[in-house]
């Protein structure tokens, strides 16, 4: 019987370095569409206090950009919480596949790196886990280049922001598709995330066809992270 050892939860800065290392390529884009993002809001009347606020605060880009279209003098606060819950109802997923590690943190840290994870970030401690490599360190770090980037795009719109009006004309809006498509194909290879991820994507791909409009990520999500909570990865014997 061979006991596996479980990859240290601790996080450490070295590991923070490498995190924001590695994502800060990534980090030029974002930036992009934070630019996008700011001169949208500008466009549809928020100063630019609240701009960056919601960038610094909420950092969500897809969720940002949703709300812009029901921003007004009377904001719907319903659909408003509607909408941003189906965005990001996939942060449902990361959690749960996080949750074995972040569980063995205090909670001040466990929810202080929560509030940066976005999908890059996620993707990346999620292949440094399943290596057996510490990835909280990578989860922080990427996730706070990442979210300097949006903040300072999100700066950069509001000042230059007509310099690129439309980021997905240039095929731009493809690239972090692309990132996370290359971290789902070179992570762990096993029965149970083939069953995840088809169970995830099937009832994601239902939903859109079937139901209202942003519900397949909810769906998606919901059916993905249900399943990874009730059929926990058994690594402690080999």
């Amino acid at each position: 019987m061979h006991v596996i050892d479980k990859p240290p939860v601790g996080i450490e800065w070295g590991e923070v370095w490498d995190g924001f290392r590695q994502l800060a390529p990534i980090s030029l884009f974002v930036v992009i569409f934070g630019l996008a993002f700011g001169l949208a809001a500008a466009q549809a009347g928020l100063e630019g206090t609240s701009i960056m606020l919601m960038s610094s605060l909420v950092f969500a880009g897809a969720a940002q950009f949703a709300v812009l279209d029901l921003w007004g003098e009377q904001v719907p606060l319903v659909p408003l919480v509607v909408t941003v819950f189906a965005i990001n109802a996939r942060h449902l997923l990361m959690g749960a596949t996080l949750y074995p590690w972040l569980r063995e943190l205090p909670p001040a840290k466990r929810y202080g790196v929560m509030l940066v994870v976005s999908d890059a970030n996620w993707a990346l401690s999620q292949q440094a886990f399943n290596r057996g490599a510490p990835g909280l360190g990578l989860l922080l770090g990427g996730g706070i280049a990442l979210w300097l980037a949006w903040a300072a795009g999100s700066w950069l719109g509001l000042s230059f922001g007509n310099a690129i009006q439309d980021p997905v004309s240039l095929g731009l809006d493809m690239v972090m598709g692309c990132f996370l498509l290359a971290m789902v194909v070179g992570g762990k290879k096993n029965l149970r995330m083939l069953v995840i991820w088809t169970l995830a994507g099937g009832s994601s791909l239902l939903a859109y066809r079937y139901l209202p409009e942003n519900s397949h990520v909810v769906v998606g999500a919901l059916a993905g992270g249900i399943l990874g909570a009730v059929w926990m990865e058994k690594n402690d014997e080999h």
